[in-house]
């Protein structure tokens, strides 16, 4: 299996964990962020977990805590593929995070989604793709 399997995998599994701003427990509690630090954990990938953010961080807080992450590397946002984690622009800044997966149908967006109250899968059409403005990939490490 590869990390983006696992990562795509450890997404799948938190599917329908209802969301909770800040949370970090999958089946209990995640938000978008907590989704993400979930997945690269469960690939076996060190993480740098910052919880003391605002429900919409701003000032470009978001995306530098993912730019200091240990195992991801920014990708071009026209490159995405299964496994990739993208930061999305919901209201103006970067402050949404979802994990893309490839679907019957093309790719599939997995996020701990306020509005519906928890994480979901869905196709990635071109109005939420149209949403993200950063791409991260597992960087390939050593066994």
């Amino acid at each position: 299996m590869t990390r983006a399997d696992m990562i795509v995998a450890a997404a799948r599994a938190a599917l329908d964990t209802p969301f909770k701003h800040q949370g970090r427990r999958v089946g209990v509690a995640l938000d978008c962020a907590g989704l993400g630090i979930h997945c690269v954990t469960a690939a076996g990938l060190p993480v740098y977990d910052e919880t003391d953010y605002p429900r919409t961080p701003g000032g470009g807080r978001m995306e530098a805590a993912f730019d200091r992450q240990p195992a991801l590397v920014r990708v071009p946002v026209s490159t995405i593929a299964h496994g990739d984690i993208v930061l999305m622009r919901m209201d103006g800044e970067p402050q949404h995070v979802a994990i893309i997966a490839d679907g019957a149908h093309g790719l599939n967006i997995t996020h701990a989604f306020e509005k519906t109250g928890r994480v979901v899968e869905h196709i990635l059409t071109p109005a939420w793709r149209r949403l993200i403005v950063r791409a991260y990939r597992a960087k390939e490490f050593d066994e």
